[in-house]
Protein backbone atom coordinates (compact mmCIF):
# COMPACT_ATOMS: atom_id res chain seq x y z
CA UNK A 1 0.00 0.00 0.00
CA UNK A 2 2.97 2.33 0.79
CA UNK A 3 4.36 1.74 -2.67
CA UNK A 4 1.00 2.58 -4.27
CA UNK A 5 0.63 5.82 -2.28
CA UNK A 6 4.18 6.84 -3.19
CA UNK A 7 3.50 6.30 -6.89
CA UNK A 8 0.23 8.20 -6.71
CA UNK A 9 1.51 11.16 -4.66
CA UNK A 10 1.76 13.61 -7.61
CA UNK A 11 -1.50 12.51 -9.34
CA UNK A 12 -4.20 15.19 -9.54
CA UNK A 13 -7.88 14.40 -9.99
CA UNK A 14 -9.39 15.15 -13.37
CA UNK A 15 -11.45 18.31 -13.59
CA UNK A 16 -15.00 17.71 -14.80
CA UNK A 17 -16.00 20.25 -17.42
CA UNK A 18 -19.70 19.62 -16.88
CA UNK A 19 -20.36 19.05 -20.56
CA UNK A 20 -23.59 17.35 -21.40
CA UNK A 21 -23.24 13.79 -22.56
CA UNK A 22 -23.58 13.23 -26.26
CA UNK A 23 -27.15 13.75 -27.32
CA UNK A 24 -29.28 10.68 -27.35
CA UNK A 25 -32.20 11.25 -29.70
CA UNK A 26 -35.45 9.64 -28.68
CA UNK A 27 -37.13 10.99 -31.81
CA UNK A 28 -36.03 11.51 -35.36
CA UNK A 29 -33.68 14.32 -36.28
CA UNK A 30 -34.79 17.07 -38.65
CA UNK A 31 -32.79 15.49 -41.46
CA UNK A 32 -34.42 12.11 -40.84
CA UNK A 33 -37.86 13.72 -40.81
CA UNK A 34 -37.09 15.53 -44.08
CA UNK A 35 -35.90 12.27 -45.71
CA UNK A 36 -39.03 10.47 -44.52
CA UNK A 37 -41.26 13.24 -45.87
CA UNK A 38 -39.46 13.19 -49.23
CA UNK A 39 -39.78 9.40 -49.46
CA UNK A 40 -43.47 9.61 -48.61
CA UNK A 41 -43.95 12.31 -51.23
CA UNK A 42 -42.16 10.22 -53.88
CA UNK A 43 -44.26 7.18 -52.97
CA UNK A 44 -47.46 9.15 -53.54
CA UNK A 45 -46.22 10.68 -56.77
CA UNK A 46 -45.61 7.16 -58.09
CA UNK A 47 -48.93 5.83 -56.78
CA UNK A 48 -51.17 8.66 -58.04
CA UNK A 49 -51.54 8.30 -61.80
CA UNK A 50 -51.49 11.04 -64.39
CA UNK A 51 -52.64 8.73 -67.20
CA UNK A 52 -56.24 9.52 -68.11
CA UNK A 53 -57.03 5.85 -68.73
CA UNK A 54 -56.50 5.17 -65.00
CA UNK A 55 -58.69 8.03 -63.76
CA UNK A 56 -62.44 7.38 -63.62
CA UNK A 57 -64.22 10.47 -65.01
CA UNK A 58 -66.89 12.33 -63.06
CA UNK A 59 -69.29 14.94 -64.40
CA UNK A 60 -68.84 18.67 -63.67
CA UNK A 61 -71.96 18.82 -61.49
CA UNK A 62 -71.43 15.50 -59.66
CA UNK A 63 -71.24 15.56 -55.89
CA UNK A 64 -68.04 13.95 -54.60
CA UNK A 65 -68.21 11.86 -51.45
CA UNK A 66 -65.85 9.34 -49.84
CA UNK A 67 -65.53 7.89 -46.35
CA UNK A 68 -63.07 5.29 -45.06
CA UNK A 69 -64.29 2.53 -42.77
CA UNK A 70 -64.03 3.66 -39.16
CA UNK A 71 -65.08 7.26 -39.76
CA UNK A 72 -68.18 7.81 -37.63
CA UNK A 73 -71.39 8.75 -39.42
CA UNK A 74 -71.88 11.84 -37.23
CA UNK A 75 -68.35 13.03 -38.01
CA UNK A 76 -68.93 12.53 -41.74
CA UNK A 77 -72.25 14.36 -41.53
CA UNK A 78 -70.54 17.34 -39.90
CA UNK A 79 -67.92 17.31 -42.66
CA UNK A 80 -70.62 17.16 -45.33
CA UNK A 81 -72.45 20.10 -43.75
CA UNK A 82 -69.26 22.16 -43.52
CA UNK A 83 -69.33 22.37 -39.72
CA UNK A 84 -65.59 21.86 -39.26
CA UNK A 85 -63.22 24.81 -39.28
CA UNK A 86 -61.26 24.79 -42.53
CA UNK A 87 -57.57 25.22 -41.67
CA UNK A 88 -56.45 26.09 -45.21
CA UNK A 89 -57.57 26.04 -48.82
CA UNK A 90 -55.76 24.96 -51.97
CA UNK A 91 -56.90 25.98 -55.46
CA UNK A 92 -55.77 23.53 -58.16
CA UNK A 93 -58.44 24.15 -60.78
CA UNK A 94 -56.25 26.11 -63.22
CA UNK A 95 -53.20 23.85 -62.89
CA UNK A 96 -51.92 21.10 -65.16
CA UNK A 97 -52.51 17.51 -63.97
CA UNK A 98 -48.91 17.05 -62.85
CA UNK A 99 -48.78 20.40 -61.06
CA UNK A 100 -52.16 19.76 -59.40
CA UNK A 101 -51.09 16.31 -58.21
CA UNK A 102 -47.73 17.45 -56.85
CA UNK A 103 -49.22 20.50 -55.15
CA UNK A 104 -52.08 18.48 -53.67
CA UNK A 105 -49.78 15.84 -52.18
CA UNK A 106 -47.43 18.46 -50.72
CA UNK A 107 -50.35 20.44 -49.29
CA UNK A 108 -52.07 17.46 -47.65
CA UNK A 109 -48.90 15.97 -46.17
CA UNK A 110 -47.93 19.36 -44.74
CA UNK A 111 -51.31 19.74 -43.06
CA UNK A 112 -51.17 16.21 -41.68
CA UNK A 113 -47.82 17.10 -40.05
CA UNK A 114 -49.33 20.33 -38.69
CA UNK A 115 -52.20 18.38 -37.16
CA UNK A 116 -54.95 20.14 -39.13
CA UNK A 117 -58.13 18.08 -39.47
CA UNK A 118 -60.03 19.78 -42.26
CA UNK A 119 -58.84 21.51 -45.43
CA UNK A 120 -60.60 22.70 -48.56
CA UNK A 121 -59.42 21.71 -52.04
CA UNK A 122 -60.83 23.77 -54.90
CA UNK A 123 -60.78 21.72 -58.09
CA UNK A 124 -63.38 23.63 -60.10
CA UNK A 125 -66.19 22.08 -62.10
CA UNK A 126 -64.29 22.01 -65.40
CA UNK A 127 -67.21 22.38 -67.81
CA UNK A 128 -64.80 23.33 -70.61
CA UNK A 129 -61.72 21.28 -69.71
CA UNK A 130 -60.05 19.06 -72.32
CA UNK A 131 -59.89 16.17 -73.22
CA UNK A 132 -63.08 15.66 -71.19
CA UNK A 133 -65.19 17.80 -68.85
CA UNK A 134 -64.24 17.88 -65.14
CA UNK A 135 -60.69 16.68 -65.80
CA UNK A 136 -59.05 18.10 -62.65
CA UNK A 137 -62.15 17.30 -60.58
CA UNK A 138 -61.93 13.66 -61.73
CA UNK A 139 -58.22 13.54 -60.93
CA UNK A 140 -58.66 15.04 -57.46
CA UNK A 141 -61.53 12.65 -56.73
CA UNK A 142 -59.38 9.63 -57.66
CA UNK A 143 -56.17 10.85 -56.02
CA UNK A 144 -57.83 11.60 -52.68
CA UNK A 145 -59.16 8.04 -52.45
CA UNK A 146 -55.62 6.72 -52.99
CA UNK A 147 -54.04 8.69 -50.12
CA UNK A 148 -53.99 6.89 -46.77
CA UNK A 149 -54.04 10.19 -44.89
CA UNK A 150 -57.42 11.18 -46.34
CA UNK A 151 -60.06 9.88 -43.94
CA UNK A 152 -63.01 11.33 -45.85
CA UNK A 153 -64.01 14.03 -48.30
CA UNK A 154 -67.23 15.58 -49.51
CA UNK A 155 -68.26 18.31 -51.92
CA UNK A 156 -68.31 21.69 -50.22
CA UNK A 157 -71.36 23.70 -49.24
CA UNK A 158 -72.71 26.34 -51.59
CA UNK A 159 -70.87 29.19 -49.85
CA UNK A 160 -67.47 27.49 -50.08
CA UNK A 161 -67.37 26.22 -53.63
CA UNK A 162 -70.33 23.87 -54.00
CA UNK A 163 -69.48 21.06 -56.47
CA UNK A 164 -66.25 22.83 -57.46
CA UNK A 165 -64.52 22.11 -54.13
CA UNK A 166 -64.24 19.39 -51.50
CA UNK A 167 -63.76 19.37 -47.75
CA UNK A 168 -60.99 16.91 -46.93
CA UNK A 169 -60.78 15.31 -43.50
CA UNK A 170 -57.29 14.35 -42.35
CA UNK A 171 -56.44 12.06 -39.42
CA UNK A 172 -56.28 13.32 -35.88
CA UNK A 173 -52.86 14.26 -34.60
CA UNK A 174 -51.70 12.08 -31.69
CA UNK A 175 -52.24 14.93 -29.23
CA UNK A 176 -55.77 15.47 -30.54
CA UNK A 177 -56.55 11.78 -30.02
CA UNK A 178 -55.39 11.96 -26.41
CA UNK A 179 -57.41 15.14 -25.78
CA UNK A 180 -60.55 13.65 -27.35
CA UNK A 181 -60.17 10.43 -25.36
CA UNK A 182 -59.76 12.44 -22.14
CA UNK A 183 -62.78 14.63 -22.96
CA UNK A 184 -64.92 11.59 -23.71
CA UNK A 185 -63.77 9.89 -20.50
CA UNK A 186 -64.62 12.95 -18.41
CA UNK A 187 -68.04 13.35 -19.99
CA UNK A 188 -68.98 9.67 -19.90
CA UNK A 189 -70.73 9.96 -16.54
CA UNK A 190 -73.08 12.61 -17.97
CA UNK A 191 -74.68 10.22 -20.48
Amino acid sequence: MDLFLTEMADVKPLIHNRMAPTACHNGATDAQKARKAAAQMNEYLLRLPLELALIPPVKPDDMLSFKRPGVQDAVFKNLRLGKYKVAAALDVHAMSRRQARDTLVTFLLAHVRLGNRCVLVIHGKGHHSKPFPALIKSCVNHWLTQMDEVQAFHSATRGQGDYGAVYVMLPKHAQQKVAAREQNRRGSHLR
